[in-house]
């Protein structure tokens, strides 16, 4: 009976995981297509640039730093 109840879970987290992955995959899609469009690496917030070092730590960002604690 443990053995169902881990094989579930696992399951679950499996699911999960699938997901965020999905999810990373369409940011960094969308990513490719800011970069076609010369829109990549500008907050969409405040039009500045992000940082290097934010978008090579979150390729994805479409905020910079302090637009996203704004957010909060």
């Amino acid at each position: 009976v443990l053995e169902e109840g881990a094989s579930t879970l696992s399951k679950e987290e499996a699911g999960k995981l699938a997901q965020r992955q999905l999810k990373f995959i369409q940011h960094l899609q969308a990513a490719l297509v800011r970069i076609e469009n010369k829109t990549y690496g500008i907050c969409r917030e405040t039009g500045k640039l992000i940082p290097k070092e934010r978008l090579l730590a979150v390729p994805h960002a479409t905020l910079s730093i302090e637009a996203k604690q704004n957010q909060r």
